[in-house]
């Protein structure tokens, strides 16, 4: 038992490790263009990167805006689609249900070129190009595949034992739903929900794509950095990625929590 607890410990320690190197690394870039080998700190500091940030600061909030608003946006959609969907995939049988479940995951086998072509195509026939609701559809498609996956595990582990008795007992399916299920599957929503805010955040083609250069994102704003080299500004904007994705995904915590009073917590008192 000491020796399995030593080695969790240690493997604990590791990812903390694997997880602030990169960051503590991203935000000494952010202070620095030359950062070399085998250097433990930069021997040079500079603000470039953080004086164009606040200088264009209606555009990098702008941008940031749009990016808060689409990812909020998909996950919330994303999740109203995924819960009955998963729910169904779980406990239902019917012709076909194999063939459902490889066309729900079929975006992560599709190459995002050929999807994002094929979609262009119809949002443009469907005046969805170049608009935010196009943006925030097209942002759907990736995210749904990993929060059905997700959610349709937690129906399984979770059951139908307690929606059956509390049906049994009197409640209503409306009733049963809100006040026994959901808090049985707030910990699935909460996960499901913030993998599709991470990558809804991170979305850059598709995004690109569809909104043709009129809805411009924080990834738009933050890619040409990142590719032409200039570490700096890429550090930047990766710490400003970084923090208001954290912010987002505690606060949104916060809210699912106290609406459900404390989710499963709450439920077993």
């Amino acid at each position: 038992m000491k020796k399995f607890n030593f080695i969790s410990k240690a493997f604990l320690v590791l990812t903390i490790f694997a997880i602030l190197i990169p960051l503590c690394t991203l935000i000494i870039w952010s202070f620095t263009n030359n950062y070399l080998w085998p250097d433990i700190l930069p021997k040079n500091y500079g603000f470039r990167g953080w004086e164009y940030v606040f200088q264009n600061s209606n555009r990098v909030l702008t941008s940031l805006k749009n990016s808060l608003y689409i990812s909020f946006f998909t996950t919330l959609i994303t999740l109203i689609i995924s819960v009955p969907c998963a729910k169904a995939l779980a406990f239902e049988k019917f012709k076909g249900k194999t063939f459902v479940e490889l066309l729900v995951l079929s975006p992560l086998v599709i190459p995002p070129v050929s999807l994002g072509m094929g979609l262009n195509i119809q949002f443009i026939k469907f005046g969805l190009a170049r608009t935010f609701t196009g943006v925030v559809l097209v942002s759907i498609v990736p995210c749904i595949p990993y929060a059905v996956r997700l959610l349709k595990e937690i129906f399984i582990i979770v059951g139908n034992g307690y929606a059956e008795q509390a049906m049994v007992l009197g409640a209503s399916k409306t009733y049963t739903f809100r006040k026994v299920v959901m808090p049985l599957l707030l910990p699935g929503i909460i996960s499901a929900g913030m993998m599709c805010y991470i990558i809804s955040f991170s979305q850059y083609f598709l995004v690109y794509l569809i909104g043709g250069g009129k809805i411009i994102t924080f990834t738009m704003e933050m890619f040409p950095f990142i590719q032409s080299g200039d570490r700096m500004m890429g550090a930047v904007y990766s710490v400003i990625f970084i923090m208001s994705t954290m912010v987002s995904l505690i606060l949104m915590e916060y809210i699912l929590r106290k609406f459900y009073k404390g989710g499963i917590e709450d439920y077993y008192v």
